[in-house]
């Protein structure tokens, strides 16, 4: 009889962790890019908007894994995920946008 594995929130969560620090530095490289010179007009206005959204994208996915990074802490201390702790992020994040 085959057993699944036990479904680990802590590891599941450092998995994820590691996957959004791949996705944040992809995206850092991006936004690091250059125009294209040659651009003009609306090419050069949707490219110059792609790394705008591309960047707002990232210091988002940034604050979700910090908010995930505290959970993980919360967990590893307290063994579960507390109901009345808000991982909705501090008050620098909520006004940012």
């Amino acid at each position: 009889m085959s057993r699944k594995p036990k479904f680990e929130t802590i590891e599941a969560s450092r998995r994820l962790m590691d996957s959004m620090a791949v996705a944040i530095n992809n995206m850092i490289e991006e936004v690091k890019r250059p125009v294209d010179p040659e651009a003009g007009g609306a090419a050069r206005k949707a490219e110059l908007q792609s790394i705008k959204q591309t960047a707002t994208d990232c210091k988002e996915l940034l604050i979700e894994r910090q908010r995930l990074e505290q959970m993980v802490k919360d967990l590893n201390e307290n063994g579960a995920i507390d109901d009345a702790k808000d991982y909705s992020g501090g008050f620098a994040e909520r006004f940012s946008k």
